[in-house]
């Protein structure tokens, strides 16, 4: 058990990467664990139904979530939305596994889903999102947003910001059991 952190008045953490991939999971335990909010962009991007929230709200509660002093956001939302986001944090976190395991992972969740309600949905939406739509959005996520984002994180190291690159399950559960409490 680590042992709890005591909260820091300007720790902003951003943990990204394509879907399926634990984020949430991930940022839900630093954000208790370090004492500071948790903010879920998939709550600020989707409605019921896996409707997009109207881009000026969705720009609005961004704005709101980022303006903060202390704070760990997880997810993608609205690839504008990414630049300022990383911008204003003060460490990145990047679970950036092999596409086949975002498959594998997001999988999983779609059967437990098919089974019933599943603990901490993302976006809190009660539907499981359309297979075929998530998978589509992982696979272009993959081909087309995550160069962007690498190379987006990769200025953000050559600034000087502290950067963790999650490249496998074995660290992803290294990092998830560090702030597990």
């Amino acid at each position: 058990m680590a042992p709890r952190l005591e909260p820091e008045n300007h720790r902003r953490i951003v943990v990204i990467g394509n879907a399926g991939g634990g984020k949430s999971t991930l940022a839900r335990q630093i954000a208790a664990s370090i004492g500071t909010s948790y903010v879920e962009i998939d709550r600020l991007l989707w409605q019921q139904n896996w409707e997009a929230t109207d881009p000026q709200s969705y720009d609005s509660a961004h704005q709101r979530a980022i303006s903060g002093d202390s704070w760990v956001i997880d997810g993608l939302g609205r690839r504008e939305s990414i630049a300022p986001r990383l911008s204003r944090s003060t460490e990145i976190i990047v679970i950036d596994l092999p596409i086949w395991v975002h498959f594998w992972l997001a999988a999983e969740r779609q059967i437990a889903w098919s089974k019933g309600p599943i603990d901490n949905p993302p976006g809190g939406v009660t539907a499981a999102p359309p297979t075929r739509l998530l998978f589509q959005t992982i696979w272009d996520v993959d081909q087309h947003w995550m160069p962007d984002l690498r190379r987006l994180v990769n200025e953000a190291e050559t600034a000087g910001k502290p950067i963790t690159r999650i490249a496998t399950l074995e660290e992803l559960g290294l990092m998830t059991r560090q702030y597990s409490m």
